[in-house]
This record gives structure tokens, C-alpha cells and sequence, in this order.
């Protein structure tokens, strides 16, 4: 097992990363588990698949599963509002922590929940998509999608201890992978050049569940999404915001999509990268070299990198207008996460989002 600590003083807690995990869940668990019994917040989907797996794993604690429908339709008031109900049903209190066991989905929703219910209880993420476990389960980023745009009502709410068993990851289907390769390949352009000439190798042994080199990369992502949070937990320095690479085309590409499988999170995430390395190009700002590498890498991954293929060719004011709700806006303004190059990710306040419709239209 590897153990990856986030540094956040009096809120710090460990990734804990290691094949058969999952089937050791008891004594990972039994900490948080006030009389023996843990609440595990997951959606129905991955309750059938892996919640006796769990339960096998946890076995000697009693577990209360509170479902919601699989998809990213549970992430809203709704959903929210199901999951307070039923942890509030079940007698649950502030020193207790509930389980948020599923994808980025229920981490996002059962992280929220604990912020806010009984004013703020403890919770664990066991993520079980490759997406989650290399990103959004780390962090203590929680939230809800409104009408207004995805994750607009949330809050930083660290968790207490992120379990990640790469085996799990056996039994999603190859787009879920690749999606959740995206978040990978992103934390390596931001600052690790020399991860990401690794992966231009290797990718195929990750995608394809080679133990060790998913292992590799995993670490290598949360190590380097611990080092950024640790340094910028609530984004207030900008040091932050560089997680958003590829985010702010990727979200409006969501929206314009419906927050639909039509388009993943990951793969918004693939094409929504590409574009800021070209817009980068574009402007003068990175080699035009580095931008055709990246686009080079999420293709040959099988990731999409070009607006027409998911039909989103000449809609940039429409894309625009959706940045123009960006959460990390300032003053009106939206930040982007340019590059310099690969492995040189920087933010750029002085974007034009009338500049950027144009450059949308002019991209195919």
C-alpha cells in the first residue's frame, strides 16, 4: 500500500493506494465506524456491482447503504435533499462519518451532504472510477449542479481518509477509463513534462489495467494533486486554479451538451485541454509543437479533440456565453489555465471571451 499525505495542518489525512483494498475495507474503516456502523452513500448502479465486495471487506461493521439513481441527475437539489433526508432518518451525528463509495458523481454529492448536514459530519471516500480516484476524491471540492451550471453550490469539505483500490477499476467499460485518463494526463501538463513523456509511452499499459503501471500513475496524480492542494486549499493564491486545466473549455462543452453522456466529464476535460494549448498557440503563448503533441497524445488515446466530433463546431459564442458563469470568475472576469508548454501551465486573468468565441469558431 502507498500512503500519500495531504498537508493541511489540523485537516490533513492520508490517500491510502493499494490493489485488494477494497477487500481489507474493515480495517481501514473500522476508525470511523462510532458502534461498529458506518452510513455508505452510493448510487444503484455501483451498489450492485461492488457493495458486496465491500461488504465482505468490511466485514464486522454494519453498514447502511443510501442509494441514489445512477448519473450525474442525482447531482442536483434533489439529490441532495434525498441524501440529508435519509442520513437524517438514519440518526446520523457530527462525530459520525458516512462512506461516499461511487465515482466523482456521489463524492461530490455525499461530500456535500456531510458539510451540511447536522451543520458538517466527517465522511471517507472509496472511489470507485478511475476519474474519481485520481482527482476528485481528493481535495475536499463538494457540490451540486444548479440551472445556472455544474458544481455552483458547494463547499471545501475535506474528507477524513481516501481509500483507492485500483482493482476496482475492472469492471468499467473502456470509455470510463479513458475519460478518467484525461485527469492524468492533465496533472502531468501542468508541471510534470517528464510524467507526461512517461505516459506518451506507457498510456496503453495504464488504459489497458497493467498493475503497476496504473499504480504508477495514480500516485503520480494524487501525489500531485496533494502537493497543489496542500500549498492552495481554497484557491485563494491562484496556485490552485491550475487544476482547472482544460476545465473552463471543458465545463462550457458540458453545458452545451446537457451534462449528458454525450460528452464525459474526462472527455471534456481531453478536448477542453487540447483547446488551451491551441488557444495558447494561437496567441503566441506556447510552441505550436507542444499543442500539437497534446492533441497528438488524447487522440491516439482515443479521447476526442476536435469540436466536431462531438458536434460542437462553430458554436463559439454559445460556448462563451457559458464561461461567462464560470464559479471562478473575478470582477466579471474569467481565469483561464493557459500553457507556456507542456508541464508549463499558467493562469491567465486577462483572457477576452470575445477573443476566445472567435478562436472556438475558427477551431474544428
Amino acid at each position: 500500500m502507498k500512503t500519500i499525505p495531504v498537508e493541511l495542518g489540523d485537516r490533513a489525512y492520508e490517500v491510502r493506494i493499494g490493489d485488494g483494498l477494497l477487500g481489507r475495507a474493515a480495517e481501514q474503516l473500522a476508525p470511523f465506524a462510532r458502534g461498529g456502523r458506518l452510513i455508505v452513500v452510493s448510487d444503484e448502479t455501483v451498489w450492485a456491482a461492488q457493495g458486496d465486495a465491500l461488504r465482505t471487506g468490511a466485514e464486522g461493521l454494519a453498514l447502511e447503504p443510501v442509494l441514489v439513481p445512477a448519473g450525474e441527475e442525482s447531482k442536483g437539489w434533489a439529490g441532495l435533499a434525498l441524501v440529508c433526508d435519509r442520513l437524517l432518518a438514519l440518526g446520523i451525528e457530527r462525530k459520525d462519518h458516512l462512506v461516499a463509495f461511487g465515482g466523482g458523481v456521489i463524492g461530490d454529492l455525499a461530500g456535500f451532504a456531510s458539510s451540511v448536514v447536522n451543520r458538517g459530519c466527517g465522511f471517507v471516500q472509496v472511489p470507485t472510477t478511475l476519474l474519481a480516484q485520481v482527482d476528485s476524491s481528493v481535495g475536499g471540492k463538494t457540490g451540486i449542479n444548479v440551472a445556472a451550471g455544474k458544481n455552483l453550490v458547494g463547499a471545501f469539505h475535506q474528507p477524513s481518509l481516501v481509500l483507492i483500490d485500483p482493482e476496482v477499476l475492472a469492471s468499467l467499460d473502456p470509455r470510463q477509463v479513458r475519460a478518467g485518463y484525461a485527469e492524468i494526463a492533465k496533472y502531468a501538463l501542468i508541471e510534470d513534462a517528464e510524467l507526461f513523456g512517461w505516459l506518451e509511452v506507457d498510456a496503453p499499459a495504464v488504459l489497458a489495467g497493467d498493475p503497476e503501471a496504473r499504480r504508477r500513475a495514480i500516485a503520480a496524480a494524487v501525489a500531485g494533486k496533494a502537493r497543489i492542494v496542500a500549498e492552495d486549499e481554497r484557491e485563494t493564491s491562484g496556485r490552485r486554479a491550475l487544476l482547472n486545466l482544460g476545465h473552463t473549455f471543458g465545463h462550457a462543452l458540458e453545458a452545451e451538451t446537457g451534462y449528458s453522456d454525450r460528452l464525459l466529464h474526462g472527455e471534456a476535460v481531453a478536448l477542453g485541454t487540447v483547446l488551451a494549448f491551441a488557444y495558447s498557440a494561437s496567441r503566441g503563448l506556447c510552441p505550436a509543437v507542444d499543442a500539437e503533441r497534446v492533441q497528438a497524445h488524447f487522440e491516439a488515446v482515443g479521447l476526442p479533440t476536435r469540436l466536431s466530433e462531438v458536434g460542437l463546431d462553430a458554436m463559439g459564442a454559445r460556448l462563451a456565453g457559458h464561461m461567462r458563469l464560470d464559479k471562478k470568475r473575478e470582477a466579471g472576469r474569467v481565469a483561464f489555465i493557459l500553457a507556456h508548454g507542456v508541464g508549463q501551465a499558467f493562469v491567465d486573468k486577462g483572457v477576452e471571451l470575445d477573443e476566445v468565441a472567435a478562436f472556438l469558431d475558427g477551431a474544428r
